[in-house]
Formats: structure tokens, sequence, C-alpha cells
């Protein structure tokens, strides 16, 4: 959730490859929409898994995955901020990216990375114009630094995987379960913006406030991540918060609390 690198100063660039704040709606043809019913398929029960925030936690994450014992049937969404404060975030996009049936969406913590390290970290740093080692040495500071350093010792292509990856999340998904609908998104800006999601720009989704104490719609619940549960409501630190049509997952693992998991299916909750 937390940032260092603010709008003025990745304004005052000019440049239109630190698009971090650029506010220009999100086109509706780059959003992608999921369906996705509980059925049963040779005697296995297909589950859907939400958790966010894993920010380089790799041994939660892994932990997790044996936890709630993921199958290749099932689905799996990571609502962004993999990447940061811990170091292993490259090494979890590495081992997700062949995997069909995670789905990873966009957080800011992702984007600022995936934005600096395609500068900073693919073998050409001294291209790298001066006006960007300010914005940079923010990012390091606000956990980056981490993802750098092992993001470097990688090998050129598993490099490119890494930002390829990032690239391609989506912001949001669409996702109905058992006569139930589900907006699955690393956060949401506030409810007057929502009326019309098209117009909503990549920094809504990534950067956005949302009102949790405020229902958005009568028949979707709304998932998100970014803001940690206990700034919430301090009572819930380290679980997972609901009300108002909201369900917040982000437990703030990397800050030495738990990694929550919640099943769509059924409404139960994992903890590691």
């Amino acid at each position: 959730m937390f940032y260092l690198i603010s709008s003025a100063l990745l304004i005052r660039s000019g440049l239109p490859f630190l698009s971090l704040y650029d506010n220009a709606p999100y086109m509706s043809h780059q959003i992608t929409y999921d369906l996705n019913e509980q059925y049963e398929c040779i005697g296995v029960i297909i589950m859907i898994y939400v958790m966010s925030d894993l920010h380089g936690c790799l041994e939660k994450f892994l932990e997790m995955i044996k936890l709630i014992r993921l199958s290749e049937e099932d689905t799996l969404y990571i609502l962004g901020d993999i990447m940061d404060r811990a170091p292993s975030g490259p090494d979890i996009i590495l081992d997700i990216a062949g995997k069909d049936n995670i789905i990873s969406l966009l957080g800011n913590h992702d984007y600022a990375a995936m934005k600096m390290l395609k500068t900073f970290g693919m073998n050409h740093y001294s291209y790298a114009p001066d006006i960007l080692f300010e914005p940079f040495t923010c990012w390091l500071k606000d956990g980056g630094s981490s993802s750098y350093e092992r993001f470097i010792l990688m090998k050129e292509r598993e490099r490119a995987a890494v930002l390829k990856y990032i690239e391609e999340m989506p912001l949001y998904r669409k996702v109905r379960i058992g006569g139930e609908s589900f907006l699955l998104s690393h956060t949401v800006p506030e409810r007057n913006k929502m009326d019309d999601i098209s117009l909503c720009s990549r920094n809504d989704f990534i950067f956005g406030e949302p009102q949790y104490d405020v229902e958005y719609f009568r028949d979707m619940t709304v998932i998100t991540g970014h803001t940690p549960t206990g700034l919430i409501d301090s009572s819930f630190t380290g679980r997972i918060w609901k009300g108002n049509g909201h369900i917040a997952v982000d437990c703030g693992a990397v800050f030495g609390k738990s990694l929550g998991c919640i099943c769509l299916d059924t409404g139960e909750e994992f903890y590691v």
C-alpha cells in the first residue's frame, strides 16, 4: 500500500515511460472478464481461492499452497503486490508464470517494480536519463531494493520473463460462483467512480483508497488487497476483514502478520 514515489516527482520527469500517474481512462476492451462456476469433474470439486500482497514472502506462499491443497483444477487469484519489501518477488513470479490456474492482478508495487527494473535492471543502467534516478532511489527505499538486488542476479531470460509477466497482469477480474458475483482487484477507488468501471484509470485500481464503510454494489462483493486489514479495523490485524459488501485480504504478511487466503466457494479462511 505505502509508497514514497510522489506523483509530483514523476510528473516532473515529463516522460511517458513513467506513466504511473497517468489518469486516462483504462479502456474497457483491455479489461478481462472471467466467469467461473463451481462444478464437479470426475469426482473433484473445483475451488477458487484469493490472496494478496505476498511482497516476496515465498515461504509463506508455498506453505499456503500446501495448506489449501491447490490442485491444477482449482484457481488461485493473487490480488497484486507480489513484488518488493521481501526479496523473493521475482522468484514467486517465475514459479507461477507457467501455471494457468494462478492468475495475478496488477498491484502498485508490481507496476513500479516493472517500470524501474526495465530501465535499471536490464543491463542498460548507464543509458537511463538522469531525471529517473530520483524516482528510482525513492522506489528502492520503499521496498524496491529487495526486488532489485534479487532481479539483477537472475539470468537475462529470467529477468525478461518476470517483466513480461508483470506487463500482462490484468487490473481486475469479475468472477461468478454459485449465483454470487465478485469483483477482484488490488484496490478500487471511491464508490462514485465505480458507476462505470470502464472510465476508471489504471491508478484507480492500483492506488485507489476503497470506502470500506460504503457498499459499492447490491449484487457483487468487492475483494481487495492493498490496505492491511489492521488499518481498516485494528481488531482484524492479521485476519481477513468482511463488511459492507467488501472482503479485504491483505493481512500484512510481510510485516510479520499472517498470509490470509479465502475460498470463494465455501467462505473458508486459511492462515499461515
